[in-house]
């Protein structure tokens, strides 16, 4: 696939699956090094770890708050958690088989997202792969969290700059996955909790707001919660030999 071939978005993406299986079929992780940008709690982390393939992960997070939370995690012994963001990872030249995001390309400020796809070929040895999953702007969850916080401008200029760097040549694209991943709330409460009360984002919602907000969602809701199919694009890449 070349970069005239890549898309943002693929409508007919209908499965459901559940990312880990989606990068345990695309990734060769045992035995690897493997570096993850934007490890938010470190659901992903652990799950990596617990399986027992790789090597070593290493765990970046910028926000403070939830990087102080990651640091009170004793047992991942293969991984390490480090204060650091995408545009400057704390590792060396070519010493990593693997890098991952986890939707978090779009929280890196745009003016330093292709600093940070940089950062990534920098890291990777010649061959070594960058997974790259990212939401997609379509979809119901999307329709309820664009209220609020619309990002449709961040979203874009993330498949821009990895677009960017597939046409100038610093990453190959190996392929491109499309599918969904489920997205569960039991109210309104644990929607505000785990959307609107990030830490790494700041979201002030009027009362107005909030309550046209709650009302968006709660037309979502049935007996057992709400449940959104959130779209998702994966780009994997390759840094040449």
């Amino acid at each position: 696939m070349t970069e005239a071939e890549m898309r943002i978005q693929q409508p007919a993406a209908h499965e459901v699956v559940d990312e880990t299986e989606v990068y345990h079929d695309l990734l060769p992780l045992d035995g690897a090094h493997i570096i993850e940008l934007g490890c938010g709690a470190a659901a992903h982390t652990r799950a990596i770890a617990e399986s027992g393939r790789p090597a070593s992960t290493l765990a970046c997070e910028v926000d403070t708050v939830q990087h102080e939370k990651n640091l009170a995690i004793t047992d991942l012994p293969t991984v390490t958690f480090s204060h650091a963001g995408a545009q400057a990872i704390p590792a060396k030249d070519g010493s990593t088989d693997i890098v991952m995001m986890f939707k978090s390309l779009h929280h890196v400020p745009m003016e330093a997202m292709d600093d940070a796809i940089q950062e990534i070929r920098r890291v990777l040895r010649p061959g070594g792969l960058a997974y790259i999953s990212e939401p997609v702007y379509a979809g119901d969850f999307n329709e309820v969290l664009r209220l609020f916080h619309d990002e449709r401008a961040v979203r874009e200029a993330a498949f821009n700059a990895v677009r960017r760097a597939v046409e100038q040549g610093a990453l190959e694209l190996e392929e491109q996955r499309f599918f969904n991943t489920l997205n569960h709330f039991k109210d309104f409460a644990d929607f505000e909790r785990g959307i609107i009360g990030v830490t790494h984002t700041d979201h002030q919602l009027s009362p107005e707001l909030l309550q046209t907000v709650r009302d968006k969602f709660e037309g979502f809701m049935g007996p057992q919660g709400a449940h959104f199919a959130m779209p998702i694009r994966v780009d994997l890449l390759r840094r040449p030999v």
